[in-house]
């Protein structure tokens, strides 16, 4: 499948500047035999208790954090390659720079949560089905998102109110875009989200609800777009060539239609 590689590439040169020059954080509350023994006291009527903890830096790879509160825990740059996090409280939580290759957020909650370039790969290809994160029914209304989400399981997932676009305001290492590129966004919630100039192309989002979100100059092209609902949303100046858009709903109401490409 192709990708458009200059896009991809412009992306993963910011990433690596953001890994390169991000401030340290400061040093962990707990550490990696603590956050075990806290896993090991929780019960079916109680969740470990990480919440607003600086988790910061730690190896948490393979754990099973599932159902655990971490909310508003700072896992900045914290390694979670092949963790559970299935239904985890991770509303408000800290996860720039995380490691979260083959981690699973399935059902998680990160609402308003922070994810600004989390390692998803071990190059800085696309990531490999091997290593891809799992994000399946998650909820990330309210959150900020910056990161290489190609090729992710993104099914279901809420994105309401979701910020996932350029922030002209911010850009000390040049325009960072979302890469959504081939990801299976199918039945998800971003009504609302702020998806300006993301790179979506090849998504599926077959039965998506993008009502009034913002994609001006989103890369939709190939994208398919079967019966989703685009009430209200703007367009103007999205790419949508090749884009699938078979039963789409709103598409006469969408802001900038006209000035789509297609």
């Amino acid at each position: 499948m192709t990708l458009r590689t200059s896009s991809f590439s412009s992306i993963a040169a910011a990433f690596a500047a953001a890994v390169l020059f991000a401030s340290p954080a400061a040093a962990a509350d707990l550490s990696v035999d603590q956050v075990r023994a806290a896993l090991a006291a929780a019960g079916p009527d109680h969740r470990a208790a990480l919440a607003g903890k600086n988790l910061s830096e730690l190896d948490l790879s393979g754990l099973d954090l599932s159902h655990a509160d971490l909310s508003h825990a700072d896992l900045f740059g914290a390694k979670l390659v092949g963790a559970e996090l299935t239904g985890a409280n991770l509303n408000g939580a800290r996860l720039d720079l995380a490691w979260i290759m083959r981690a699973d957020f399935s059902g998680a909650d990160l609402t308003g949560a922070s994810l600004f370039g989390p390692v998803v790969s071990t190059t800085m290809e696309v990531p490999p089905p091997s290593e891809r994160p799992r994000f399946t029914g998650a909820n990330l209304s309210g959150a900020r998102v910056i990161a290489r989400f190609a090729g992710v399981d993104l099914r279901g997932a809420r994105f309401v109110d979701a910020h996932l676009g350029v922030d002209l305001k911010n850009q000390p290492m040049g325009q960072m875009r979302n890469d959504f590129s081939s990801a299976d966004l199918s039945g998800a919630d971003l009504s609302h989200a702020d998806l300006n100039r993301a790179v979506l192309a090849f998504a599926k989002l077959a039965g998506a609800n993008l009502s009034g979100a913002n994609l001006f100059r989103a890369d939709l092209a190939d994208a398919d777009l079967t019966g989703a609902d685009l009430s209200g949303a703007d367009l103007t100046e999205a790419d949508l060539d090749g884009a699938t858009l078979t039963g789409v709903k709103g598409l006469d109401s969408a802001k900038g239609a006209d000035k789509a490409r297609r």
